[in-house]
């Protein structure tokens, strides 16, 4: 994840550097923890592969609250309460002012559409630190995205409700080829509905989302989103404006923002941004980002679930995690990775960390390259192809 502002910030002088571990180290991460798989959406790009029916063998209470003490004894601190849509499960309160009283950021990720009257009051209680409430354009293009008519109504009026009681709101956006021409409007719903963070996800191909990837924005579409992401972040630092811009599994935009600051900022305040960048260390599954399922399988993040590092019923979170960790987190903690392809000859990798290795798994290589990078050979350091002339034949 490109926490854009904090960058942005840092580099104007309005706050220090963002603290971050070594690139690779071993540390505890960031959990994101789908508590259940049932959904009231189907999402054309869900990489739960989510319904709206129960799915067997879910962590039950007393298992759920016995995994939280496993990773308050691992270190971890940031939890992320995702799905499935969390608010169907019975003990999602229970489990958010559980992790909260032991001493967590406790965020929720949900698409929105059960938040109303009857139940704001009640999140408004569980005091998260943020709600991220899906959005993926505007109205058609939601709903249709979406796969329910009403979806972009109920989910808006969950971010005004949320608004209304003083919790901070991000609104998280899944970049298409369908919702790139109105990413302008939907920046503009983030000021008119005082929506403090704005997050970019690009499309990951997996679950229904590999499915969905001839969908995925061309590579200048992405180049014109990220553009403007840097462009707003920019205008509300320097404006003062409490706002977080930040981007998702592209780990290129980083380099995108050093070439935006090479435009914009002085020559100080890029060198100054290119060595934050390279602190940062880019891509972190396996590393600073690690996901636990409805069943307790726990893998490098939420996109890796074709592949299991451990079960939090079997081991602790802690033994999976930080003691014995199987060879694939070894492999994806290596700094840079051992990654081939365009990834391999890049001269970013050291930012970029060879990006998202989903795609490039999708594509049928894990350590190939990333299919998704948007960046040309000569952006990235590799020689232009030598052009031969042809000879008229007489």
């Amino acid at each position: 994840m490109l926490r854009i502002s904090q960058y942005l910030r840092a580099v104007a002088g309005h706050s220090p550097a963002p603290r971050v571990a070594k690139p690779g180290s071993t540390r505890a991460p960031v959990v994101i923890w789908n508590l259940l798989r049932r959904c009231n959406l189907t999402c054309k790009h869900c990489y739960a592969t989510s319904a709206d029916s129960e799915f067997r063998n879910e962590l039950d209470t007393t298992e759920a609250l016995g995994v939280i003490d496993q990773l308050h004894e691992a270190g971890v601190r940031v939890l992320i309460l995702s799905g499935g849509e969390p608010l169907l499960r019975d003990d999602i309160f229970q489990l958010a002012d559980y992790a909260r009283d032991k001493g967590f950021y406790v965020a929720l990720s949900t698409n929105g559409t059960l938040i109303d009257e009857q139940n704001i009051e009640r999140i408004a209680a569980a005091d998260f630190d943020y709600v991220g409430i899906s959005i993926d354009g505007l109205e058609a293009v939601h709903d249709e995205w979406r796969q329910l008519k009403g979806s972009f109504a109920a989910s808006m009026h969950a971010i005004d409700l949320c608004r209304a009681r003083g919790i901070r709101v991000g609104l998280r956006t899944t970049l298409t080829q369908h919702n790139y021409p109105q990413l302008p409007a939907l920046l503009e719903l983030m000021r008119a509905h005082d929506v403090q963070k704005f997050y970019l996800s690009h499309l990951n191909y997996s679950g229904r989302g590999k499915r969905s990837r001839s969908a995925d924005a061309h590579a200048q579409m992405t180049r014109d989103a990220m553009w403007q992401i840097f462009e707003r972040a920019w205008q509300d630092v320097e404006a003062g404006r409490d706002t977080d811009f930040v981007s998702g599994n592209n780990d290129a935009d980083a380099i995108l923002l050093l070439q935006w600051a090479a435009e914009r900022l002085t020559a100080a305040q890029l060198a100054a941004l290119e060595d934050m960048l390279r602190a940062w260390g880019g891509n972190a599954s396996g590393a600073g980002i690690a996901n636990i399922d409805n069943i307790g399988d726990v893998h490098p993040d939420t996109y890796w679930w074709q592949h299991t590092v451990g079960n939090v019923r079997r081991q602790r979170f802690r033994d999976i995690w930080l003691d014995n960790p199987q060879p694939l987190l070894q492999q994806l903690r290596q700094h840079p990775r051992a990654v081939g392809g365009r990834c391999g000859e890049c001269r970013w990798l050291a930012i970029c960390n060879g990006n998202t290795r989903t795609r490039a798994w999708a594509a049928g290589d894990l350590w190939a390259e990333d299919p998704g990078c948007y960046l040309s050979d000569a952006e990235i350091g590799l020689p232009t192809a030598t052009q031969i002339p042809c000879r008229a034949v007489s």
